[in-house]
């Protein structure tokens, strides 16, 4: 372990890399999955005048038993702009603006009509304005909505519509590069030889990428060959984030780190004190990052999943890029861990999170079943059945 980084070192160091993006405006719609580069700030109150919560009728404060005389209607969006005088009600819908001589709705359930005649036949709200949304209930002009550094999902895009906002300030959206290497690999999944597998990482790599906004382009699969490598690089273009899979360990056709070595990067760690994905590097050529990751296709996920998506969300001006765990209950028992931090991939039950079939760095049909990773610290004693464990959501890339 002496010549390993924590991953708490190596996530600090990989992230201290990350350059800022450019900034841009973009159509709020388009902000899905970006960071707000300045505090949303409201352009408008909302709502923007007293509306009802009900649909009934609008009747005076001084006038709350009736009978009254329908006077007339507000419905969202159609006001009532006559006064109402007592022994008049209005008909009003949810979300249509108050009368302004009213004080009090009455829900339709506490009323009887016969024609334009309205009566109580119910108790009448308590309060008086129980049914009544106040002017700035939800937020008031020029207040603060959401603090810089916010993901924009669909309810904080709604929020900034509401609030009177068109455009908003974000950062571009990564440029990556996915470099797939192996001679074992066969880029037909149709066409593969029995001494070849499928090159499929690469397209789970661009995919869990793309639950960040991020442009990507495919490379490979390129083979274990030093030149061929540098030539992929090279073909990289002009990215901020080159990410390969494959060749980063120790064996004789493990070709990354001299490949990138001999195409002017400098390295700036590699291997982490993480199971799965100790053969993780990351270096720097320019303003371009590299991440290589391991090729085993569980080491692989689970190596972007701690190190790509933070990467990338930093990039974009992420507060807070790294996942957060949460607290479940363990279904089965642990055993012990050895000297590295596992992450063990596993599915929810009844009871809690339960290991997958087989944990195995090449099983992808087990890690197609994952729900989550339960986090075991190096060293760390066996687990009872029902103990709390810290768990990682893959869904939207552990942002809790």
């Amino acid at each position: 372990m002496a010549d390993m980084l924590s991953l708490e070192e190596a996530q600090a160091r990989t992230l201290a890399l990350a350059p800022l993006l450019p900034v841009e405006r973009s159509d709020v719609a388009g902000t899905l999955g970006r960071y707000l580069v300045e505090p949303l700030l409201a352009r408008r109150t909302q709502p923007a005048a007293h509306v009802s919560a009900m649909d009934g009728y609008a009747v005076r404060a001084d006038d709350r038993t009736g009978p009254w005389r329908l006077a007339g209607e507000s419905s969202a969006g159609h006001p009532y702009e006559n006064a109402v005088n007592r022994g008049e009600a209005v008909r009003i819908s949810t979300g249509a603006i108050l009368p302004a001589d009213c004080d009090v709705v009455i829900v339709q359930e506490d009323t009887a009509r016969d024609g334009d005649r309205v009566l109580l036949s119910g108790q009448g709200p308590e309060p008086a304005d129980r049914h009544i949304r106040r002017a700035g209930a939800d937020f008031r002009h020029d207040c603060e909505l959401l603090p810089a550094g916010t993901r924009m999902g669909p309810t904080q895009i709604a929020l900034a519509i509401t609030a009177g906002h068109k455009h908003l300030a974000v950062r571009r959206a990564p440029r990556i590069a996915v470099i797939d290497g192996g001679d074992e690999l066969a880029s037909d999944p149709e066409l593969c030889p029995a001494h070849q597998i499928p090159a499929s990482n690469g397209a789970m790599l661009a995919a869990l990428a793309r639950s960040v906004p991020s442009e990507i382009t495919r490379i490979g699969p390129v083979p274990d060959d030093l030149d061929a490598l540098i030539a992929a690089l090279d073909l990289a273009g002009n990215v901020d984030l080159i990410v390969t899979t494959g060749g980063a360990s120790v064996g004789d056709h493990d070709l990354i780190r001299p490949a990138l070595e001999r195409w002017g990067a400098t390295i700036d760690f590699w291997r982490v004190g993480i199971k799965p994905g100790k053969p993780i590097l990351v270096a720097r050529k320019g303003a371009q990052l590299v991440l290589s990751l391991p090729g085993n296709p569980v080491s692989s996920f689970v190596t972007a999943y701690l190190f790509m998506l933070p990467l990338l969300r930093i990039m974009l001006g992420a507060t807070h890029p790294l996942p957060r765990s949460l607290s479940f209950p363990s279904a089965t028992a642990l055993p012990p861990t050895r000297d590295r931090r596992e992450f063990v991939r596993a599915h929810f039950t009844e009871t809690g999170v339960a290991p997958v079939s087989t944990q195995d760095s090449g099983a992808l049909a087990a890690l197609a079943a994952t729900e989550c990773l339960i986090e075991r610290p190096a060293l760390s004693a066996a687990i009872a059945p029902g103990a709390s464990v810290p768990v990682y959501l893959l869904e939207n890339g552990g942002l809790a």
